[in-house]
C-alpha cells in the first residue's frame, strides 16, 4: 500500500485502502500498524486534521482492530 508523508511528531505517513477500508500508520518512534474497518471519512479526517497525532489519539486509538506490520 502506498503511503503518504505527513507532518507530525507522532506520524511519519499514512496510507489508506477503500476497498479493504484499512488504515495504515507509520509511526515517527517506528512500526507500522494496519487498522482495520475503518471509514473513508476517518481517513480524510486525519488527513485534514491540524494535528495528525491527536486526531489520531482522539479518533483512532483503541477504537479499531489493529495489526502489527513488520
Amino acid at each position: 500500500m502506498d503511503r503518504t508523508p505527513v507532518d507530525s511528531s507522532a506520524l511519519r505517513s499514512v496510507g489508506y485502502d477503500a476497498a479493504r477500508r484499512v488504515l495504515e500508520l507509520e509511526f515517527v518512534r517506528g512500526g507500522r500498524y494496519a487498522y482495520l474497518a475503518v471509514p473513508r471519512r476517518v481517513h480524510r479526517e486525519l488527513m485534514a486534521a491540524e494535528s495528525h497525532g491527536r486526531y489520531f489519539l482522539r479518533e483512532i486509538r483503541d477504537r479499531y482492530d489493529v495489526r502489527r506490520l513488520g
